[in-house]
């Protein structure tokens, strides 16, 4: 008899909470209340780590790591012109600062000639202790990029351009869904679940899917959240 397949893993959420703690405190709340949800939570307090420790993302820190929810220090690479060394010193700031468990690497470039300096950001990444290095070209960008990062974020952009968005390329085919998330923005009302299973249709199997809109629609929570913590 053939053996029956393994049941699927549920996909997890990543979620960019770019938001004050003093602003939302209970946003942060939800999330240490979510916390087996999680594939991780990224941690952005001014584009970066800032120039200072700031109490308010510290204790937030504290609060989630304490919960198990391992925390992603946001760092800006400017499509791969912004140097190692500033990069990396942002790395050190997440580390000391708030003991993240790993990197966001956004605004990553997808051209294959890119993929030698994204590699050397994963290792300093990883030479600071972090266990999860994640790139965000928003794209499904050059398959080299598969071997630098943990996770790729193939798609960052709002609900219309995802529901238009093509096919994944063949290449991603060679790699487990665990190794790809979507970010999708601008959702209407009611649809976050169709956008998670849309994701997970196109064999990506971490996500976020939120309501918001504007210049910072990564303010709000997964609806999904606020259902599981009331």
């Amino acid at each position: 008899m053939r053996p029956e397949p393994a049941p699927a893993q549920p996909a997890k959420l990543l979620v960019p909470m770019y938001v004050h703690p003093a602003v939302d405190p209970g946003a942060w709340w939800t999330l240490v209340e979510s916390a087996p949800l999680l594939y991780g939570v990224v941690l952005n307090i001014a584009d970066g780590p800032g120039h200072a420790p700031e109490p308010s993302f510290a204790a937030a820190a504290r609060a989630l790591r304490a919960a198990g929810v391992p925390l992603l220090g946001y760092a800006d690479t400017d499509y791969g012109r912004r140097p190692l060394r500033a990069v990396a010193a942002d790395f050190d700031r997440y580390r000391d600062w708030y003991a993240t468990d790993g990197f966001f690497l956004d605004q990553a470039a997808c051209a294959p000639g890119a993929v030698r300096h994204y590699r050397r950001l994963a290792r300093a990444a990883r030479s600071r202790g972090g266990r999860t290095v994640v790139l965000n070209p928003g794209v499904h960008p050059a398959p080299g990029y598969a071997a630098v990062a943990d996770l790729l974020v193939t798609f960052e952009g709002d609900w219309a351009a995802y529901s238009a968005a093509p096919a994944a390329p063949a290449w991603t085919a060679a790699h487990p869904p665990e190794r790809f998330c979507h970010l999708v923005h601008g959702v209407p009302a009611g649809l976050c679940a169709l956008a998670a299973r849309t994701a997970a249709l196109r064999r990506a199997a971490v996500h976020c899917a939120v309501p918001g809109h504007g210049p910072n629609p990564w303010s709000l929570l997964p609806p999904v959240l606020h259902r599981k913590a009331s």
